[in-house]
């Protein structure tokens, strides 16, 4: 029988995917990496070559969920570019245009718990990272049309996204039902201000 011998590249992100296939269909902590072995039919050594733990694993799939998080909304805004589009509504392109969190609800839901804070964070800052740029041109078009003004797009663009994520996740803190309402109800007003945008521009953001 014929070895096949699969570029290493190929090889990591079908681990990958396998990875993410278990952890979304069983319990982490139930996982194991002898199940993905027998998943992928590799030898051991071969899955240990690229990943040295199940918790390092864990988070290349948290890290390519962010990826294809990227992708799909780059993707929705290059759909929407040459359409007439104004950065308002691309902006809500952007904040509802993604079901990636939702299909990956149990393996991100991984995240919060203790052993995982320190994974969770840095993904946290990755996150920003790789999406505070699309939105920042978002805004720099919106400065551009006059509904938006900020001389530092990317930097207002980075401190929402943290915002967001952090004041709303329970994972890093138990916040009680109240603090996330009242935020919740503040958070459309709180971007106006910041974006010097007209009052009732993301109002839509109260049902998000």
């Amino acid at each position: 029988m014929t070895r096949i011998v699969k570029k290493a590249e190929i090889r990591r992100e079908e681990i990958i995917s396998a990875a993410r296939e278990l952890f979304q269909t069983k319990d982490y902590e139930k996982a194991t990496m002898q199940e993905l072995i027998k998943n992928l039919n590799i030898a051991k050594g071969t899955l240990y070559y690229y990943f040295s733990s199940k918790q390092e694993l864990l988070e290349a799939v948290i890290e390519n969920t962010i990826d294809e998080e990227f992708v799909k909304k780059e993707k929705l805004l290059k759909s929407f570019s040459n359409g007439g589009t104004g950065a308002i509504e691309k902006l809500k392109i952007l904040i509802e245009g993604s079901d990636v969190a939702d299909e990956n609800e149990k393996i991100l839901e991984t995240l919060h718990h203790p052993e995982n804070i320190e994974m969770h964070t840095k993904q946290l800052g990755r996150y920003i990272t790789r999406l505070a740029p699309l939105w920042a041109s978002v805004l720099t078009e919106g400065c551009d049309e006059g509904v938006f003004k900020t001389e530092y797009p990317l930097e207002y663009a980075e401190f929402i996204l943290a915002g967001i994520q952090f004041l709303t996740d329970l994972g890093f803190y138990p916040w009680s039902r109240d603090q996330l309402e009242r935020r919740r109800r503040a958070f459309p007003f709180l971007v106006e201000t910041i974006l010097g945008a007209f009052t009732g521009t993301f109002d839509f953001l109260r049902e998000n």
